[in-house]
């Protein structure tokens, strides 16, 4: 029997039905958690958790869950299971998310979300957060609808032109460029058709309205650049300018600060920034394409020490998680806004921005991008800025230059998932890289090959090292040397302790126990028996080791 939660959580309620819960509040809870994260309403156990049973009125379960349906808009289809305990019958109503706003038929709406204390709690909600919601399900595409007020002149001469700047600067859809005005408006959904002719949407705002027109009509827009240091704030400066503007403003500021240094490799001399240009526009450029407009609060752009945060208002849209961010298909917030920057030049066109990122980082040795602070109201990325590692990058190089392509993203996450995990399986390495095993395996397997990392064992107990050529290219042999020793003193307890406990082993046991090749198996036992801890009987096939 499924045990009931201890406590109320987001998704976790639980409703008192001593002396019959009103249809109404009911309904609230179930519309509340509907608009939430969707969960689980537990009908007869009281707010501390005690168990004290469903009222004979509501154990027709076919007909509870009838009631949901009839009184909520659109109608919530809930399942509904019986459970006992402690001789108690307990009703567990399932919620889903709904990425639709959902109401009580009377119109009343509520969303559940956490206090600041941690503890659950129904908030009305309103209508103005709709559009968010249904955004973040790809339901609605605010970027796309016309702005309510905005008229043809409020779109800026000036900023369509730096549009079409940006187009050649950065290698953007050329086609655009044979455009007349109204035309590129248009293919760029940066106006829409409406009954009153064509109007500005949020997307033509955003890029080329005029600065007073955009803070009066879309005044969620913003963007902050800040230094820190320490607890000193050094400085702090707001933009409200149209986003292309607002763009080169950021990489003005930020350029004095990312400095650059070179270093020799083979015959060229090769520029080390302190982040790596493309990740940082890219970054940027997700920022302001994945915000939330209906939401206030600034893009912020934040240095301190050797750390760049970039944050926007609005969390993951449904579907994404910090667990598939590599692998999932691109599902931006304002997907017409993400389209007009994609041909543009100004983001990635196949929508896999984060690849650049990590690439970015990975490639000179820095750690990956941490998304980790980030929440239901936010995303917060943070980018390593410390000093590269030159030897990484030099090996990186190198296999570049024999491979004649870029090494894969995959393989830059596996190394540096190994660098910092000195060892790990196949299994392991997957979650890092966020694929299946098997695809993961092959890229893997393919680092072998190239003498970057080195296997130990066979079958499931496979693990992987960075190889003793890396280790030695990057200056850490000592590294090296202790995981080679500690494999070694691992397989020698295990076969000291097999014979202890069996009496006797044999190569091919030695095999399955250590998971070792042949050859390795072979050595081990010799080893051991030169040391005198194990005595060898019969030959070939037919050998086997005892305690010496």
């Amino acid at each position: 029997m499924r045990p009931i939660p201890a406590t109320e959580t987001l998704t976790c309620e639980f409703k008192s039905d001593r002396k019959c819960l009103p249809d109404r509040e009911l309904i609230e809870a179930v519309v509340c958690m509907a608009n939430g994260e969707g969960g689980e309403i537990y009908l007869g156990v009281e707010d501390d958790g005690r168990v004290t049973g469903l009222h004979k009125d509501h154990r027709f379960l076919d007909g509870l869950a009838a009631l949901i349906a009839n009184r909520t808009q659109p109608q919530v289809r809930v399942q509904i299971d019986m459970l006992e305990v402690d001789g108690f019958p307990v009703a567990c109503i399932g919620v889903p998310k709904s990425g639709h706003p959902v109401m009580t038929s009377d119109g009343m709406s509520k969303r559940r979300r956490l206090q600041a204390n941690g503890q659950p709690e129904c908030v009305p909600f309103f209508q103005h957060e709709f559009a968010s919601r249904q955004a973040s399900f790809g339901l609605l595409d605010v970027s796309a609808q016309a702005v309510a007020g905005a008229l043809a002149s409020d779109l800026d001469p000036i900023e369509r032109a730096r549009l079409r700047q940006f187009i050649e600067r950065f290698n953007g859809d050329r086609a655009l460029l044979e455009l007349d005005d109204a035309q590129l408006d248009a293919v760029l959904g940066l106006a829409v058709r409406t009954p009153a002719g064509y109007l500005p949407s949020l997307t033509g705002l955003l890029l080329i309205g005029n600065e007073a027109s955009l803070r009066a009509l879309v005044p969620t827009h913003e963007i902050a650049f800040q230094i820190l240091e320490g607890e000193e704030v050094r400085f702090n400066e707001f933009s409200r300018a149209p986003l292309l503007r607002a763009f080169e403003w950021v990489e003005t500021l930020f350029k004095p600060l990312n400095t650059e240094r070179e270093f020799q490799s083979g015959l060229f001399r090769v520029p080390v920034p302190r982040l790596d240009q493309r990740a940082f526009r890219e970054a940027i450029a997700n920022a302001i394409t994945h915000r939330d407009y209906a939401l206030r609060g600034a893009v912020h752009v934040r240095l301190s020490g050797d750390t760049l945060t970039i944050s926007n208002p609005g969390g993951f849209v449904e579907g994404v998680t910090l667990n598939n961010l590599l692998v999932t298909e691109p599902r931006p917030r304002n997907p017409a806004l993400a389209d007009a920057l994609k041909r543009i030049g100004l983001v990635e066109r196949t929508g896999r921005g984060v690849d650049l990122i990590y690439r970015g980082l990975l490639r000179y040795g820095r750690h990956v991008p941490d998304f980790s602070q980030s929440d239901s109201h936010s995303v917060v990325l943070s980018l390593s800025l410390a000093a590269a590692d030159e030897a990484f990058l030099k090996v990186i190089l190198e296999e570049e230059a024999r491979g004649h392509k870029e090494l894969p993203v995959d393989s830059l996450i596996i190394l540096a998932a190994l660098r910092e995990q000195r060892r790990a399986s196949s299994e392991q390495l997957a979650v890092f890289v966020q694929k299946e095993v098997g695809r993961v395996l092959a890229s893997v397997e393919a680092l072998v090959e190239a003498g970057l990392v080195q296997a130990h064992g066979v079958g499931r107990g496979r693990s992987y090292t960075l190889s003793a050529d890396l280790y030695r290219l990057l200056g850490e042999k000592a590294e090296y040397t202790r995981q080679a020793g500690f494999d070694r003193l691992q397989h020698e307890q295990l076969v000291k302790n097999y014979v202890k406990q069996h009496g006797r082993i044999t190569r091919q046991e030695a095999i399955e126990l250590c998971r070792l090749t042949p050859d390795q198996a072979y050595k081990l036992l010799k080893q051991l028996v030169g040391q005198n801890v194990l005595k060898k009987h019969g030959v070939k096939r037919h050998a086997y080791y005892v305690k010496a």
